[in-house]
């Protein structure tokens, strides 16, 4: 295990990671019932914000909708970010060019080819990054929407 990063170098770690190319993010959903939902996908970062693309009839995108948040989970567990997010906007893949745009930059396939996919641009509220148990002290860098570092 290696020395435990500071905060900034945490931050900065985080950012890259979330800027890295095709990368994927797990996206955690539950139902108005309760029920939960785990699905992987694509994710671009886009000025401070996830943006995913999922089809609008599927279980992620109804739970997205019904309950405005989302817990998500981006690289290994040995180097791992957690978000937690709320639905900043939704909108068709084709209606937004200027988000389309960024989404394809960065992910690894174009929704818009696609029929009936929606962009759910997400706002992060709280971001904690740890690779080993000598970071979970300070793990968290961003609480209420304000980065802490």
């Amino acid at each position: 295990m290696g020395e435990a990063r500071d905060g900034e170098t945490r931050k900065a770690d985080t950012l890259a990671m979330l800027a890295t190319q095709a990368i994927d993010v797990w996206v955690a959903t539950a139902s108005a019932a309760g029920a939960p939902y785990l699905v992987p996908v694509s994710l671009a970062w886009v000025d401070e914000r996830v943006v995913i693309a999922v089809d609008g009839s599927s279980t992620t995108a109804r739970n997205l909708t019904a309950s405005g948040q989302a817990r998500l989970g981006v690289g290994p567990t040995r180097d791992v970010v957690m978000i937690d997010a709320v639905i900043e906007k939704a909108v068709d893949v084709a209606a937004d060019d200027v988000l389309g745009e960024a989404y394809v930059a960065q992910a690894d396939w174009d929704p818009r080819r696609s029929t009936g996919y929606v962009f759910f641009v997400l706002r992060p509220v709280r971001v904690q990054a740890w690779r080993e148990a000598n970071e979970i002290a300070g793990r968290t860098l961003m609480r209420d929407g304000t980065w802490l570092v």
